[in-house]
């Protein structure tokens, strides 16, 4: 779907003419450029792949952060499809602009409760009060389209965050993970479980995300990629790929339709954590043991990470949130301060089919979690808590995994 490429750095502004010199606080080098005001400031060189759990890095910002214009506006989608919007993003971006030394009056973050045209009324607040930037996690990419579109026309400039907004403007930017990557974590996982459950003759129904979402189409790329050989020779039976959704109830009611329908199912990709959790409260409902159905997720919800230690659920594509918190942050920092974001920040491009377009884009690094690595990702990196992962009935998983 799309094509990973380095960009060349422009950190020196034509109108300007000057050249790279100087050295950012921490020793690394920096070039100089255009503020919005038209003032020379040092662009630091943040690299992607250097944020860490303590938010440090956005401290090197602190210098762009006083000389930009304008509010950061963060639209999110909704508080029910996925946990992680309101449990990791909302409060990880407002770290992260603080960090940079920005004001509660700089940035605003709101969230859309599941309807765009909420989202949409959001987004015109936000251009009204003198937004320079918005991020935009849509609920659909037309409707996302939609305000960047209208963002353009103000003179706004648009990251698109953790979803592409595909068909919206051709110079926006966007930050995510690598998620063709992502869905292929989700098919390597599934495969190792049922080995390891020994599965035998595994029949497995393949449960998709949204297709109105382009994530989800390219997570369904990458565990298709690694499940098609195994059903193209033989070794698992597909059940069946029923239509997506990020609703967990639909995705209950639909995983009860197949399993009526084929009640030989034995395994099943399910595409988030919050959809595994949907599909397992009607497995246990039914008696079904512990390592003997394979699930698989993504987001190490609270929920997931419970599944997984108590067997129900293969593992979990850990995106640890507060990288890509910080990457959106930096980016929006810079383009609030009118200057080039270093190609060290901006490292891959995302191709948007539908204009045809390869847009600049970040990439930060997901993890399979299992009971294996927990303790060593997410217990470690505090983006859940011991009391809470080994409450009640969990507490000797949690001592089996070596977590307390």
């Amino acid at each position: 779907m799309y094509s990973k490429k380095l960009l060349q750095a422009a950190a020196v502004t034509a109108a300007l003419g000057l050249t790279v010199a100087g050295c950012a606080s921490s020793g690394k080098a920096s070039s100089p450029s255009s503020a919005s005001g038209g003032t020379a400031v040092t662009v630091p060189q943040i690299d992607a792949a250097k944020f860490t759990a303590d938010f440090s890095l956005m401290k090197q910002l602190t210098d762009l952060a006083s000389q930009g214009k304008g509010m950061i506006g963060v639209l999110l989608p909704d508080t029910t499809t996925s946990t992680r919007y309101v449990q990791y993003d909302a409060p990880y971006l407002k770290k992260a602009f603080e960090a940079a030394g920005l004001s509660a009056d700089q940035f605003k973050v709101d969230n859309a409760g599941g309807s765009a045209a909420t989202m949409q009324t959001q987004a015109d607040a936000d251009i009204n009060a003198g937004a320079s930037v918005l991020l935009v996690d849509p609920l659909d990419a037309g409707s996302g389209a939609a305000i960047e579109a209208k963002a353009k026309a103000a003179g706004v400039a648009t990251i698109d965050y953790d979803r592409l907004v595909t068909g919206g403007p051709a110079d926006r930017y966007y930050v995510s993970f690598d998620n063709v990557e992502v869905g292929k974590m989700i098919g390597d996982g599934f495969v190792q479980c049922v080995t390891d459950w020994k599965v035998d003759k595994p029949n497995v129904l393949v449960m998709d995300g949204d297709p109105t979402d382009n994530n989800a189409t390219l997570f369904a790329q990458g565990y298709n990629g690694v499940l098609k050989p195994k059903f193209d020779d033989g070794t698992y039976v597909k059940a069946g790929e029923p239509a997506g959704t990020w609703d967990p109830q639909k995705a209950a009611t639909t995983f009860q339709q197949q399993l009526t329908a084929h009640p030989d199912i034995n395994a099943a990709i399910t595409p988030n954590d919050d959809n595994a959790n949907a599909v397992i409260a009607i497995l246990k409902g039914q008696g079904v043991q512990p390592k003997t159905f394979p699930t698989t997720g993504q987001d190490a919800s609270l929920p997931g990470l419970q599944n997984i230690l108590t067997g129900y659920q293969c593992g979990t594509v850990y995106k640890p949130i507060y990288l890509e918190a910080q990457a959106a942050a930096a980016l929006a920092i810079m383009l609030r301060a009118g200057v080039t974001p270093p190609s060290s920040l901006v490292n891959a491009t995302t191709k948007d089919t539908q204009i045809n377009a390869d847009i600049k884009s970040v990439y930060t690094t997901p993890i399979w979690v299992t009971a294996k690595n927990m303790k060593s990702t997410v217990v470690a990196d505090k983006a859940v808590t011991t009391d809470k992962l080994c409450a009640g009935d969990v507490a000797s998983a949690c001592t089996a995994a070596g977590i307390g």
